[in-house]
């Protein structure tokens, strides 16, 4: 019922406050505007965060993770409105394009023991009613001949796709403005809470904003909000990621058709070819809490591993290197809808698949926010799970 989430006439403040700018905060907004809530959202710099460094795989199928086949009904959900998402945001953005593109992942392995992981996995995606091919070595190289002469063997996901996290993000923004979100770019300092309810939020530079309903997306920063009581703070950390770009030369292309990852001695790498020739290099992953500095050690593993993947992309000029954040949660899933603090929602905790979610995101908050009902699909990541959890390590 919209009644209880609406302000009075009389009184000053928005419906919903969304507090963080980056794609699922805007996002957020952005679907909570278009069901005819008074919006308004806080971020020094809407549009940044971890989307300027993300790859953007949309890989459901590649991420599967042993223990995670819950989630991975979420993925695939999120997964399948990407089209119709993308072209509903190219009209509301006044045709900006977020680079979706339908190309298609080749998952290979180097060694014995990495075709051993693979083929497990393989086991594991079939038993969960996924679509994947395996691939020789020889057909591998013939889908895509700059594989290096040793790769054994591979998965071809033609269902998992990629797209442009900075252009997501900038179309984002631009239809937020449209459907009349009001932007207040200084940091949100504290949640006010009246009477037991999140009533709004009080920004650095002094400024009391109040609304009906907040929702914390603020990333791997939405742990740290002041005045979030201890049990209803999400228990998110971060997680750093270094990443690397590289542009391919006209005389080089086409370098990669679609997005190659495998993993190296252990590490986790992936190549994804942009259709304007940048190729993104991705990722370690590092508990290293709020340090994002790029190191030596982080681009020269990363280009070590990428070389044995592919050699040709040492000849390839380097144009970039970026570290960011990811939101990590106890489960590696997020955390979606209403918490134990009236009138506070979560949306963050995503981890690796922000971009992929980004779509399903949007519509469960805002959902949650006009009906406050959680959709079937996300009930699973309530984060009144954790909050379960709390009071059993305290029996």
């Amino acid at each position: 019922m919209l009644a209880s989430t609406r302000r009075s006439p009389g009184e000053r403040g928005s419906d919903v406050l969304v507090i963080g700018g980056g794609i699922i905060g805007l996002v957020t907004a952005w679907r909570a505007a278009r069901r005819g809530l008074r919006t308004a959202l806080a971020d020094p710099a809407p549009g940044g965060g971890a989307a300027q460094v993300a790859a953007g795989m949309l890989a459901a199928v590649t991420e599967l993770h042993y223990g995670e086949e819950t989630l991975l009904g979420l993925n695939l959900a999120s997964a399948a409105r990407y089209p119709e998402f993308a072209a509903e945001l190219a009209e509301a953005s006044g045709g900006l394009d977020i680079g979706f593109r339908t190309c298609g992942t080749l998952a290979v392995a180097l060694d014995a023991d990495d075709r051993a992981h693979l083929r497990e996995l393989h086991a594991l995606q079939r038993r969960c009613g996924l679509e994947s091919e395996w691939l020789t070595g020889r057909e591998c190289r013939r889908l895509e001949p700059m594989l290096a002469p040793g790769v054994r063997g591979g998965l071809r996901v033609d269902g998992d796709h990629q797209v442009d996290p900075r252009r997501l993000a900038a179309a984002l923004l631009a239809a937020c403005e449209r459907a009349g979100v009001v932007f207040h770019r200084v940091r949100a300092e504290r949640l006010t809470v009246v009477r037991d309810r999140a009533a709004g939020a009080e920004l650095a530079d002094g400024t009391a904003l109040a609304a009906g309903q907040v929702v914390l997306a603020a990333g791997s920063l939405s742990g740290r909000l002041a005045g979030v009581p201890p049990e209803v703070l999400p228990p998110v950390r971060p997680v750093k990621g270094q990443v690397l770009r590289l542009t391919v030369p006209p005389a080089y292309a086409p370098f990669l058709q679609r997005t190659v990852r495998a993993v190296v001695r252990g590490s986790h790498v992936y190549l994804v070819p942009r259709e304007n020739g940048e190729l993104v290099v991705g990722a370690t992953s590092e508990e290293q809490g709020w340090d994002t500095t790029v190191t030596a050690g982080g681009v020269y593993e990363l280009l070590r591993d990428a070389h044995e993947l592919v050699p040709g992309i040492t000849e390839l000029p380097l144009t970039e290197t970026r570290a960011g954040l990811r939101p990590a949660s106890p489960d590696n899933a997020p955390l979606l809808g209403p918490t134990a603090l009236p009138g506070l929602h979560l949306a963050t905790g995503h981890y690796r698949n922000g971009v992929l979610l980004t779509p399903l995101t949007g519509e469960v908050l805002a959902e949650v926010l006009v009906s406050g009902e959680l959709p079937e699909v996300a009930r699973p990541f309530t984060p009144f799970r954790f909050s379960a959890a709390r009071e059993e390590s305290l029996v």
